[in-house]
Formats: structure tokens, C-alpha cells, sequence
């Protein structure tokens, strides 16, 4: 069983919640277990919350960027991608975990804490950063798509 879906979102604090459902709604109709779907549906929302606050700059006058996101269920494993068109991460300055009692900047320990595999870069040539990460899929016993 394979499912892919990409969704090209403005940046806009709406649409977190709008990837944030299709990704459960998704999951749960192919039969993943619950606590699998509930985890990577928080590490997509705070991916999708740093396109959204970091991924570009807007012109005075102009509609709002859009970033992508894209879900890969395949087999045994989901993946998910979210690539923004801002500035990137600094080349000379690694990501580095935010202090506990921070407000902001915790995403991403968030994201590895929950994920199995998590790839933090920029695109290349183009500008924007790329968060992806995966999961090894549990599944409920009356899944209907569970791989085979």
C-alpha cells in the first residue's frame, strides 16, 4: 500500500491545522495506529509553524508565499517533507536544541524527539530550507491498507 499527497499552503497561521487533518484523516483511513498518527501530526504542525513564521519574506503589497508539504505513506514507513521558499538555515551555524523553558525554537527537538529519521537542510541552488522526516508505522489490527 502507497499513499502520496502534496499540498502547496499559503503562509498563513491556517493552514497548519488544515495539513495537521488531512495528515490524521489520512492515517486513520488507511489504519495506522492512533499514537503513531497523533506523533507525526504534531511534528507536521510544528514544521509547517516554522515555514509559516520563517519561510520567506513578503513584499509590501503581495499575496503571501506559499510552502509545500508533502506525506509519503509507503510500506512500513511515512515520510513527510516541508520546504518553505525563505532564507534557509545558516550554513555556519547548526541547529541547535532551544533551552527548555524557551517560547520559541523548540520545534525542532520536537520534531526529532518524535520522528525515527529527521533531515534538516536547505534546497539546494534555490533558496528555503527542507525539513523531512519519517516514522516506522504501526498499524491497528482492522487497518484496511496495512502493507503486506
Amino acid at each position: 500500500m502507497s499513499i502520496w499527497w502534496s499540498l502547496h499552503l499559503r503562509r498563513e497561521a491556517a493552514s497548519v491545522p488544515l495539513a495537521r487533518r488531512l495528515l490524521i484523516g489520512t492515517m486513520e483511513t488507511a489504519g495506522v495506529d492512533p499514537d503513531v498518527s497523533y506523533d507525526l501530526s504534531i511534528a507536521l504542525s510544528e514544521a509547517c509553524a516554522n515555514a509559516v513564521e520563517h519561510g520567506g519574506a513578503v513584499p509590501a503589497g503581495t499575496t503571501t508565499e506559499a510552502y509545500r508539504v508533502t506525506a509519503y505513506l509507503d510500506g512500513e514507513k511515512c515520510r513527510i517533507e516541508v520546504a518553505d521558499s525563505g532564507p534557509g538555515f545558516p550554513h555556519r551555524h547548526p541547529v541547535r536544541p532551544a533551552p527548555t523553558d524557551a517560547e520559541d525554537g523548540r520545534g525542532l527537538c520536537l520534531i526529532r524527539e518524535l520522528a525515527d529519521h529527521v533531515h534538516i537542510g536547505n534546497k539546494p541552488g534555490r533558496g528555503g530550507a527542507i525539513v523531512s522526516f519519517d516514522k516506522i508505522l504501526k498499524w491497528r489490527d482492522d487497518a484496511p491498507l496495512v502493507a503486506v
